[in-house]
């Protein structure tokens, strides 16, 4: 338990901080990402999604237009409100948020057709009881989907984490590909389906949204990658254009279908 309430902790400070430059880094590959993911899950105007660990709303407020309703859930109040603030500009009417923790998710058995969760699976310390969550929440036929970052095997998880942690000390560990997909195959989920991106960005605009515990942690992550060009021993697809390093982040979107 006091594992459970220190990862809470550290998730609660790290986002908070993190709400605003979070939301402008993600933002840009948003647009591309919510189309694979509706695509995948044949979302339409029938649907009621839940958008869990829904951050600054990226993904609840992409999908609002073009489902029935959506529903996002977060541990961060400061995420909450950003997420707020962005409906209200978008002037969209059929999405409730709500402030709370997703073990256990505080909606009913069979509660929504859709049940969606991006690139926070790294953050939880049980994701399969998070994935089980998921589908308890979904109807039957209904379509759940994780969306994360991964790696190519345990041993460059390894190395990806060592980086992370120092950049977020909230990230638990990065599951290889083969981790994410048999945890779903083990599920009872049917029909599963994986595609694939890629979601770029410069290593120093990514530091200005990191808040490290220790001040010289930043110079460590800086040095890693670097000597990580060429080689993705890390898994961070780390390259340089002209004078700026980049940062080329490998993600899955896993769609299956509750039996």
């Amino acid at each position: 338990m006091k594992r459970i309430d220190k990862q809470k902790e550290l998730i609660i400070d790290q986002f908070t901080k993190q709400a605003v430059p979070f939301a402008q880094i993600l933002s840009r590959s948003n647009e591309e990402a919510t189309k694979l993911l509706m695509r995948m899950a044949r979302l339409n105007k029938n649907d009621t999604v839940l958008d869990v660990a829904c951050g600054p709303g990226l993904l609840a407020c992409a999908l609002a237009p073009h489902v029935m309703k959506v529903t996002g859930i977060d541990l961060v109040p400061a995420m909450i409100e950003k997420a707020q603030k962005s409906q209200q500009e978008k002037k969209l009417t059929n999405i409730n948020w709500k402030i709370g923790d997703i073990l256990p998710l505080p909606f009913a058995d069979s509660a929504f057709s859709a049940v969606v969760c991006r690139y926070a699976f790294h953050h939880f310390l049980r994701p399969e009881v998070v994935l089980k969550e998921m589908i308890r929440v979904a109807k039957p036929k209904g379509r759940v989907a994780v969306i994360d970052v991964f790696t190519s095997s345990a041993i460059q998880s390894d190395a990806y984490d060592q980086v992370e942690k120092l950049k977020d000390p909230s990230h638990v560990r990065t599951l290889p590909l083969t981790e994410l997909q048999a945890m779903v195959s083990r599920s009872g989920l049917i029909n599963s389906k994986a595609e694939f991106y890629r979601i770029v960005m410069k290593l120093e605009d990514n530091l200005k949204a990191s808040f490290p515990k220790e001040s010289g942690d930043i110079d460590k992550i800086r040095q890693a990658v670097t000597e990580d060009i060429g080689k993705d021993r890390i898994g961070m697809g780390a390259c340089r254009k002209g004078k700026d390093v980049y940062l080329s982040y490998p993600i899955v979107t896993i769609v299956a279908e509750k039996a």
